[in-house]
């Protein structure tokens, strides 16, 4: 798994996290969403590479 790609994984995970316990916080349900959604397009990034690194060893 390249550290580029470790590092935008994680970066969407911690943001989607972020925006969407603020948008909870502000009742904002959309935001909320789009913030669940981002933080799981991180965590399958993560998923992505770490299946790539398997299959190098």
């Amino acid at each position: 798994m390249s550290a580029g790609e470790r590092a935008k994984a994680k970066a969407e995970q911690i943001v989607g996290k972020t925006v969407r316990t603020a948008a909870h916080a502000m009742h904002k349900e959309t935001l909320a969403a789009k913030g669940a959604a981002l933080e799981a397009r991180g965590k399958m990034r993560g998923r992505k590479e770490q299946t790539k690194g398997s299959f190098k060893r």
